[in-house]
């Protein structure tokens, strides 16, 4: 992003390799977006003083990491606006430009072009 805030990452981790989530170090912050069991091990690595965030609420576990600050905020759609957006998409009144499309394993390659800029989104897929 030119003339934009960056944001890195010292460390990636694919939440469904225990293995790689095992090896991270404690964070200051986590921005969680999931539920049920992966939610519960994000909050564990979380550093005392640090923030769990979560749009998915607070996970079940969280009473057992009284150091970590939990904020959760859960986001509930009105069902008369997904459906008139859904109606805008189906009609081609509303257009989601999609620049690239690429694998989970290019996901580097699809940060760079972000960077880069894009005219779109750019997907992961599994």
């Amino acid at each position: 992003m030119t003339g934009g805030v960056r944001l890195g990452a010292d460390q990636v981790a694919a939440i469904d390799d225990g293995d790689a989530l095992n090896a991270v170090a404690p964070v200051d912050v986590v921005a969680n977006t999931v539920r049920g069991p992966t939610a519960g091990r994000l909050i564990g690595k979380v550093k005392p003083g640090g923030v769990f965030a979560s749009v998915t609420g607070a996970p079940d576990n969280a009473k057992h990491f009284p150091a970590v600050r939990v904020v959760a905020f859960v986001s509930k759609q009105d069902a008369k606006t997904v459906l008139h957006m859904a109606q805008a998409v189906s009609a081609g009144r509303l257009v989601i430009p999609i620049d690239r499309k690429l694998p989970l394993k290019d996901a580097a390659a699809g940060h760079a072009a972000v960077e880069n800029g894009v005219n779109g989104k750019v997907l992961l897929l599994t």
